[in-house]
């Protein structure tokens, strides 16, 4: 199990990440951090590079960084 599984309830993000989070994914859900964090439970494919995790899932990719948990940005992955 990675680090960031290990501090899943630490998962968060900003005001303005949010409003990124549902533009870029067409989000219509009230609680943005929950909806992540359980697609990040689901996930099968983790990896981290420098600074921030990559979370591939349902063919969205999350981001979050590895040292304040918090969600930076998440988006579609083109196919």
């Amino acid at each position: 199990m990675n680090d960031l599984l290990l501090n899943l309830d630490k998962v968060h993000t900003t005001d303005l990440g949010i409003v990124r989070i549902k533009r870029n994914l067409a989000l219509d859900v009230e609680d943005v951090v929950a909806w992540c964090q359980q697609k990040i439970k689901n996930a099968e494919h983790f990896s981290k590079k420098g600074k921030n995790w990559y979370v591939n899932v349902d063919n969205i990719e999350i981001t979050v960084n590895a040292h304040s948990f918090t969600i930076i940005t998440a988006h579609r992955i083109k196919i």
